[in-house]
């Protein structure tokens, strides 16, 4: 998956990161917060600060102790709320952290980090477009009338 942008909820004026399927037409929303949203957005802007923020800040202590991050998984959907895992290498060992979905995609998109979703995830809560679309403008479009009938509430639905 690829990041395809950062967008707001019309009506909670919530940030959601809207993730895209690589071979696709498939849309993940994920509703996250307003720090989080500008560290992605800061990154996506190609914008930096003079002092390293906490993302920033934790790239560099992976870093310096020969670890990487490998990649993010957004791993599965439970009560509303979607829950993700960094993996690190350290060592010749792969270590899986427990994040927020909005903390491991400021990491990944710091350093270009693939980023996956469990196929449950997508075929739960992807939103897809009938045809392929090019049109960045087309797609926000397509998204704001998505949003502007949507809760998170809607993501629950086939949950029992």
């Amino acid at each position: 998956m690829s990041i395809y942008g950062v967008s707001f909820d019309m009506v909670g004026k919530q940030p959601i990161v809207l993730l895209k399927t690589v071979d696709g037409n498939k849309f993940l929303p994920i509703w996250i917060g307003h720090p989080e949203a500008a560290a992605i957005l800061m990154k996506l802007q190609g914008a930096s600060t003079p002092r390293p923020m906490t993302h920033d800040l934790f790239i560099e202590v992976l870093g310096q102790m020969d670890a990487k991050v490998e990649r993010v998984a957004i791993t599965e959907l439970k009560e509303n709320t979607f829950y993700a895992q960094i993996t690190i290498s350290v060592n010749g060992a792969e270590v899986e952290i427990d994040s927020r979905p909005s903390d491991a995609l400021a990491l990944a998109v710091r350093i270009s980090a693939p980023i996956v979703a469990a196929d449950e995830v997508i075929e739960e809560s992807a939103i897809e477009f009938e045809q392929e679309v090019e049109d960045t403008e087309e797609v926000v479009e397509k998204f704001k009338n998505f949003l502007d009938n949507v809760s998170p509430e809607d993501f629950a639905a086939g949950e029992s």
